[in-house]
């Protein structure tokens, strides 16, 4: 055995960390996780098993399975199968899937624990469980941390959400009592401080809710994630829009600008945050469903409550968000939907509004939505038609689907920002049609 000039054994040393996850490149498995399976190895004291770390995990991830077992509805094969093609398809193949099957093990697994963990990797967290939406995943929390007992709230943060859905409202549906500290304005650190030192309050939690729909400006004052992070009790941060990095390391293009001082999920947690909820359908990217991420004691105390049962999601939501968690890991961000639009520059949209030929290409401001980033303008571009023309292009002329624009003082408003560049040939058609179309014009004019 060869030594080096110390006398001890070359070949005794562990491999690099980066430099294993790197020989295992070949397997297509994303870098993160290789490198989180060779970090495991080496915390063995044994890198060569390495490899079949990696494979198993790419195995255990939601994949279709031919159930040749006779059990029609299989629990653990996600019971009724769906078809390739979609539903009423009957050419393409009928598959069920290893939704809560251990493939390796060939034993009942849980649902959805490989996406989870893709999510709590993405976040840094130790662990995760996925609801349906974030509403659930609040009420969750408060249900699995604090039954019975107190959470301790800003008064500024008792926000109402989408559907007239209110904190004060979800805090009692999760069977906690609401605890008000602070004023609508201004709320500091002492203030919780002394909510948690009464002992007829028996809180329990600390809860924090990003004032994602609306700001308040002014003499203002907010204890942050870090400044209560020491606090005698468990801190829920509730992120609402689902940001997983402030830096955005999956955008070729880096950090949109307008995104400004959006909280994320690996710094709320870095910050102290025991857990963080957020939406799968917003910042995220994918579909509707509530993430729980943070350490996993409190995460496993959420999963196991009987409310999780209820709030669960099924195959369809969790294949979709194991793609997407695998398309961030291999910081493809540019093939996630809502990034490839959100990073378009206001250049490229008017360029490919004048390529169109139709309208008048002019400059515009778009925004998130979805209750993100209340006031935040997004410099974008697209076509301006004179004229009330919304109605008709919502008809469905020649079998086109429905073109939502928008109207401003009589004028109708095309963004390219959230159009897709395969259906300009749909708006190149469209518009000439509805500037000629003799009702609305009259109605315009």
């Amino acid at each position: 055995m060869a030594e080096d000039k110390n006398g001890a054994a070359e070949n005794s040393r562990p491999p690099g960390v980066d430099a294993l996850a790197r020989s295992l490149a070949d397997t297509g498995i994303p870098h993160p996780l290789l490198v989180a399976a060779a970090r495991q190895a080496i915390a063995e004291g044994n890198p060569s098993r390495a490899r079949a770390i990696a494979l198993s995990g790419a195995e255990a991830l939601l994949q279709p399975v031919i159930n040749a077992t006779g059990v029609l509805l299989h629990t653990n094969l996600g019971r009724a199968p769906l078809s390739a093609g979609g539903a009423g398809t009957v050419d393409a193949a009928v598959r069920y899937n290893n939704l809560e099957f251990d493939t390796a093990q060939g034993k009942r697994g849980r649902r959805g624990a490989r996406t989870a963990e893709l999510l709590a990797q993405l976040c840094g967290a130790e662990a995760a469980h996925v609801v349906n939406n974030c509403a659930a995943a609040v009420t969750l929390v408060l249900a699995g941390m604090a039954e019975g007992r107190g959470v301790v709230v800003s008064r500024s943060e008792l926000v109402e959400i989408g559907g007239g859905f209110r904190v004060p409202e979800v805090i009692s549906a999760g069977g906690a009592r609401l605890i008000e500290v602070g004023t609508t304005n201004r709320t500091r650190r002492a203030d919780y401080q002394k909510a948690l030192d009464e002992p007829s309050n028996d809180a329990a939690l600390c809860l924090k809710v990003h004032q994602s729909n609306y700001r308040i400006v002014g003499f203002t004052e907010a204890a942050s994630t870090a400044d209560l992070a020491d606090l005698p009790a468990p801190l829920a941060v509730d992120i609402g829009s689902g940001l997983l990095d402030e830096a955005c390391p999956w955008l070729r293009s880096g950090k949109p600008p307008w995104l400004q001082s959006e909280p994320a999920a690996r710094q709320t947690l870095a910050a102290g945050a025991d857990l963080v909820t957020f939406s799968g359908d917003k910042l995220l990217g994918g579909p509707q469903a509530g993430i729980i991420a943070g350490k996993a004691e409190y995460v496993k105390r959420c999963s196991r409550h009987p409310l999780a049962r209820a709030f669960r999601v099924g195959g369809l939501i969790l294949d979709e968000l194991q793609s997407l968690a695998l398309t961030y890991l291999r910081r493809r961000g540019d093939d996630i939907p809502f990034w490839r639009m959100a990073a378009l520059s206001q250049d490229e949209l008017l360029k490919r509004a004048k390529t169109l030929g139709v309208g008048t290409p002019v400059k515009m401001t778009a925004t998130t939505g979805g209750g993100t980033l209340p006031g935040i303008e997004i410099p974008s571009a697209g076509i301006r038609l004179d004229g009330d023309f919304t109605q008709w292009l919502r008809n469905t002329s020649g079998g086109r689907p429905p073109i939502v624009s928008r109207v401003y003082e009589r004028k109708t408003y095309l963004d390219l920002r959230t159009v897709d560049p395969l259906d300009d040939a749909v708006l190149a058609e469209a518009i000439p049609e509805a500037l000629k179309h003799p009702t609305l014009q009259a109605a315009s004019a």
